[in-house]
């Protein structure tokens, strides 16, 4: 056991300088959710509500739009680590022409969504006051879609502390905005909930823009801008990004589309329900981004040691990630379990919401090690480039296997709230199952080529 652990560590230690930096920076992107809800939370359960009601809705064009764009890492990472200057340069420009498109397109359908809203079952005051909200998150995809490019190609290349800093930067705007804007202080206006949302759009505008001051204060990166050539646009790497990004983009979009369409159905059952939910979501989001962030550095781990063909230490990345992850999940879980009632306290002085929230928590410290577990094998089979398997899995354990069981637990057996979420305990545990076996195979056919350094 001691000589596993020996070999392990440097594993560990590699693994944590590039995952740290990452867990921070989506850990960012929560943040910003997790403060709109607690000082939203402070006007009341409908306000909470039409809080949980808009991200819903939101985050499934949010995560497509995102996914998609990750596609890039795997690819810049190979190139990278072969010193294929030219193909990396190229990869980085037609990746923002793609953040184009996909905003564009994204951002029309979001839009044309809100004329769906007041026909999803929900409250018409949780309705009415969503809507706003919901246009300006809309907004705010679009800046974030071309920090998130850049976020890429750099992880891609192995860093990823500059997207860090600027997230927390980031954070720190939308916080103070946040105070000014939903309760009106020193003089700014009183907006609610829509403040929310306008310093959400403030925020994000600011991180494209820093991103480009940061790479212009290193030759090495400006230098990338500085290739840039019109004849470098090409559809052919369009659709490269695209082949490799879009099967990540579904895999993301069903496992949120799953949680979308359970916070419609907790919806049904009213604002209260609603309002624990938008708790409980808040929390396992907060937890899943530190693991997705663990995925992500997998991804560029596994593929560089794919790039310079050393099929051991790919796996053995790969293994070393799983690790970390059980640890996290089985801590993370259990303070989730213990704190539950302490935490919906922090978001709402409502009884019956407080209540609510400490079952959701409950369900959400049960699937913690499921959760984590699909996430980091998924992040391995983008490394090796095997997307495709991902989304069909994703497709049959979220909605073939989740939906169903939510719905049936929920509605059929009576249990509400609790057996939704029940449903994601199910889905989520096919799904880590599902990538395990499909990791083992891919390793045992990549050692079969005989085209990999195996020990």
């Amino acid at each position: 056991m001691a000589y596993r652990l020996n070999t392990y560590l440097p594993f560990y230690k590699r693994n944590l300088k590039i995952a740290l930096p990452i867990v921070f920076t989506q850990l960012g992107g929560a943040i910003v959710q997790l403060v709109d809800t607690l000082m939203v939370g402070q006007l009341g359960t409908v306000p909470l509500a039409s809080i949980a009601f808009a991200s819903s809705v939101f985050i499934v064009g949010f995560i497509f739009s995102i996914g998609i764009l990750m596609g890039l890492t795997p690819l810049v990472g190979i190139a990278y680590v072969q010193n294929n200057r030219a193909r990396t340069t190229e990869l980085f420009q037609n990746s923002l022409t793609l953040a184009t498109l996909s905003a564009l397109f994204t951002c029309s359908l979001l839009y044309g969504s809100t004329y769906l809203m007041p026909y999803m079952g929900q409250d018409k005051a949780v309705v009415e006051c969503a809507i706003p909200y919901f246009h300006s998150l809309t907004l705010s995809l679009i800046p974030f879609l071309y920090f998130f490019a850049v976020k890429q190609f750099m992880e891609g290349m192995g860093n990823t502390w500059v997207a860090m800093v600027i997230t927390i930067v980031s954070n720190v705007i939308n916080i103070i905005l946040n105070y000014l804007l939903i309760f009106g202080k020193w003089g700014f206006p009183e907006l609610g909930v829509l403040g929310a949302g306008v310093s959400t759009l403030i925020s994000r505008l600011t991180m494209p823009l820093l991103f480009v001051i940061a790479m212009r204060m290193r030759n090495v990166w400006w230098n990338c801008f500085r290739a840039f050539r019109w004849k470098l646009f090409s559809w052919k790497r369009l659709w490269e990004l695209v082949k490799v990004g879009a099967p990540i983009a579904a895999h993301m979009l069903l496992e949120v589309l799953a949680f979308a369409l359970s916070a419609i159905m907790v919806g049904w059952l009213g604002a209260t329900p609603q309002a624990g939910h938008q708790i409980a979501q808040n929390m396992s989001h907060l937890t899943y981004m530190i693991v997705l962030g663990i995925g992500s550095a997998t991804t560029v781990r596994v593929s560089h040691q794919i790039g310079v063909r050393n099929l051991h230490a790919a796996r053995m990345a790969g293994n070393a990630s799983m690790h970390l992850c059980l640890v996290y999940n089985a801590i993370a879980g259990t303070l989730l379990l213990v704190f539950r009632h302490e935490i919906a306290s922090a978001f709402s002085s409502d009884p019956a919401v407080i209540d609510i929230g400490g079952q959701l928590l409950i369900m959400a410290g049960i699937f913690q090690v499921s959760d984590g577990l699909q996430t980091v094998g998924a992040g391995i089979l983008r490394g090796l480039t095997d997307v495709r398997i991902v989304m069909i899995y994703a497709f049959i354990a979220y909605l073939c296997i989740n939906l169903p069981c939510s719905y049936l637990l929920g509605f059929v057996f009576g249990l509400g709230a609790v057996g939704v979420w029940g449903g994601f305990i199910f889905g989520l545990s096919i799904a880590a199952l599902l990538f395990h076996f499909r990791r083992r195979k891919m390793f045992r056919r990549l050692e079969q080529s005989g085209r990999y350094l195996l020990a």
